[in-house]
């Protein structure tokens, strides 16, 4: 018997199979869930070709997170498939090149706009579009829908983060602001602030080799960039019902570096 038996989990931001949304729909399968996922755009073909790699080929919703038609439209799709929505992954994140590097001068609203729109704003539209859905999870007896989210510590200023670390302060915000206004509906919003782990969305980051090349000498429990199912597997621990009275927190799962002075 698998922790997520029965569940119907929407994962977001699988792109490829190093993907941390990769490495939690690996994990849901493995713990029982039904999965579908999410693309968008260029990419959506490339969401496809890895939704093959799971043990079980999962279907792909086209969400573009910037086209609220879009949005509307899949969470009419996915209710025309399941009655609710047990859990939903948010690894939707996205800034223009001059939000990155280490001047957080250089970037215009024109470019912030769009990263604090996919990378934080996007969880309130995703939760607003699939909210009967998940509301639904929480009738019948049953414990109620799970929204996770994907952040980066976001409580200090990193080398090269920039407008990136903006947008994740504002995502952990968020999160606790959605967390008040469904919790009558049981549902439970929370974050896992992840460690740095070698993803092509990292690899997106300029100086985020940095993060990995040190990150392992200041966690007390060590620290394995190439290891994924660490944070999935705390992934699946939030999808579960097994904190049914948890929300609007945020559990590091980074070998403990956040908890350390240098």
């Amino acid at each position: 018997m698998g922790l997520l038996d029965g569940k119907r989990i929407l994962v977001t931001g699988v792109l490829t199979d190093t993907s941390l949304a990769f490495a939690v729909a690996q994990a849901a399968q493995r713990e029982g869930a039904e999965i579908v996922l999410s693309g968008a755009g260029r990419g959506l073909s490339l969401t496809r070709r890895t939704a093959r790699k799971l043990p079980v080929e999962a279907d792909v919703l086209e969400i573009d997170v910037t086209q609220p038609d879009q949005v509307r439209d899949a969470a009419v799709q996915l209710a025309g498939r399941w009655d609710r929505l047990d859990g939903l992954l948010h690894a939707i994140g996205y800034a223009p090149p001059e939000c990155l590097g280490g001047d957080i001068f250089q970037a215009g609203w024109d470019q912030v706009q769009v990263a604090l729109q996919v990378s934080t704003y996007s969880l309130k539209a995703l939760v607003e579009a699939f909210r009967p859905m998940l509301a639904a999870a929480g009738r019948d007896g049953r414990k109620g829908a799970s929204v996770v989210a994907l952040d980066f510590d976001a409580t200090v200023a990193w080398p090269a983060y920039d407008w990136m670390g903006v947008a994740k302060a504002a995502l952990e915000s968020l999160g606790r602001y959605l967390a008040r206004d469904t919790g009558a509906e049981r549902i439970r919003v929370n974050m896992i602030a992840a460690g740095p782990v070698k993803t092509m969305a990292a690899r997106s980051i300029p100086g985020f080799a940095a993060f990995e090349d040190t990150w392992a000498q200041r966690a007390p429990l060590g620290w394995d960039v190439l290891d994924a199912g660490v944070v999935a597997d705390a992934c699946v621990g939030l999808l579960s019902d097994l904190f049914p009275m948890t929300t609007g927190e945020i559990i590091h799962v980074d070998g403990g570096a956040h908890a350390m002075g240098a």
